[in-house]
């Protein structure tokens, strides 16, 4: 799968985003049925575009996050991303704006 996504390169201010797994068991062991469980709101970044362009010079505004942070996702929004190698893995592609905070 790497291989894959490093063939996807974000344009400008977007952010390819991989959203984490929602938890399917309790702490006690109880199975959780799939439409029980909500959506997550937590993703990592897998890959950044360079930014966008600033209007007057041309050069990229540097994008606040980096490949590897965990961030804070909206409930709606994003572009489905999906892979002819992993159909499990869905990827999702957001803009700079639409990221609601960086997780540490």
């Amino acid at each position: 799968m790497a291989a894959a996504i490093k063939k996807i390169i974000p344009m400008l201010d977007r952010i390819l985003v991989q959203r984490a797994e929602a938890l399917t068991k309790t702490k006690g062991g109880i199975v959780l049925p799939e439409k029980s469980v909500g959506k997550v709101l937590e993703g990592t970044v897998v890959a950044v575009g360079p930014g966008t362009r600033n209007a007057t010079t041309g050069s990229h505004i540097p994008i606040g996050v980096k490949e590897g942070d965990r961030v804070l996702l909206p409930e709606f929004g994003g572009t489905k991303v999906q892979l002819d190698s992993d159909e499990k893995k869905e990827l999702f592609l957001f803009r700079e704006s639409d990221i609601l905070a960086k997780l540490e």
